[in-house]
């Protein structure tokens, strides 16, 4: 009987877990749908802004726009920003993040760079804490739903000290989110700002063949839209890494949801033949305590 109630137990803790998971899992689901709209919500502005960059770029304006200087061959300094989530209960999801940074960490060092490292989320910030890597500075206070304001809180400074010739180059970790079941760890280099692609040169091209008239004048533009493509480059980093994080999570408890219910079917079905043959055996008690009795 004991063996029966132990199953019994085991059964009613595990059948509380799947609530606990399907409960979370929804959550997930409900609110991997609002950041996947931000993802979306995010994507015309970013390629307009390149659009616009690209039409205007002029290899010369690396000499008056320090955003746009390129770095060295061997870059002494490189600031990488990992962003993490805040929460666990999301599979692999921050443990391939770290793994990423760290891969790029002993890339640039073994290359000679000194690497700055800057963490955005608990969970990386703990890992590094943990093994004894110093960051350069730490924010828990993003969350799962960013706005451009954090963005700029994050990359003004590294914006500022990249103007002063301070650092070499600034990167950031994150994860791509290309649809929920998809979440590649992604290096996204965004200062100096890149020359645009060959394709959008060219499409650029064919703005300026429509003699537009530049109101102020070009570099002016330039100069003012250049630090919002870089926030908006930081921006697109925090929505794509939190959409991502919903994504995982609600895979992750759906994982955990159908394994409670394949180990809920394994228990009744022990709990069934162990209840069968404790009745089986009170059954023979009675007809040998039976038996005995006409004897």
């Amino acid at each position: 009987m004991a063996k029966a109630q132990e199953l019994r137990r085991r059964i009613k803790s595990v059948e509380n877990t799947r609530q606990i998971t399907r409960t979370m899992e929804m959550v997930s689901t409900s609110k991997l749908k609002r950041a996947q709209d931000r993802v979306v919500a995010t994507r015309p502005y970013a390629g307009a802004l390149a659009d616009v960059i690209g039409s205007l770029f002029d290899p010369v304006l690396a000499e008056r726009f320090p955003l746009l200087r390129q770095p060295p061959d061997t870059p002494d300094r490189v600031a990488l920003v990992l962003v993490t989530s805040n929460r666990g209960l999301c599979g692999a999801f921050n443990g391939n993040l770290i793994r990423h940074a760290r891969h790029r960490i002993a890339e640039l060092e073994r290359q000679g760079v000194t690497v700055e490292l800057h963490g955005v989320g608990k969970k990386g910030i703990g890992y590094f804490k943990y093994v004894g890597r110093a960051l350069a500075s730490a924010r828990a206070d993003v969350g799962d739903r960013p706005t451009p304001e954090h963005a700029a809180e994050v990359v003004q400074p590294l914006m500022d000290r990249f103007e002063r010739g301070e650092l070499d180059g600034v990167e950031v970790v994150f994860a791509r989110f290309v649809n929920p079941l998809s979440t590649p760890p992604t290096i996204l280099p965004i200062l100096p700002v890149r020359p645009p692609s060959e394709e959008r040169r060219g499409r650029g091209t064919d703005r300026a063949a429509a003699n537009y008239i530049l109101r102020p004048s070009a570099d002016e533009i330039v100069g003012a839209l250049l630090p919002l493509y870089v926030r908006n480059q930081m921006y697109r980093a925090l929505v794509e890494t939190a959409a991502s994080e919903h994504g995982a999570r609600r895979t992750a408890m759906k994982n955990a949801t159908d394994n409670a219910g394949e180990m809920i079917n394994s228990l009744r079905r022990t709990y069934h033949r162990a209840r069968q043959a404790q009745i089986t055996q009170e059954i023979a008690e009675i007809v040998g305590g039976a038996e005995a009795l006409k004897g």
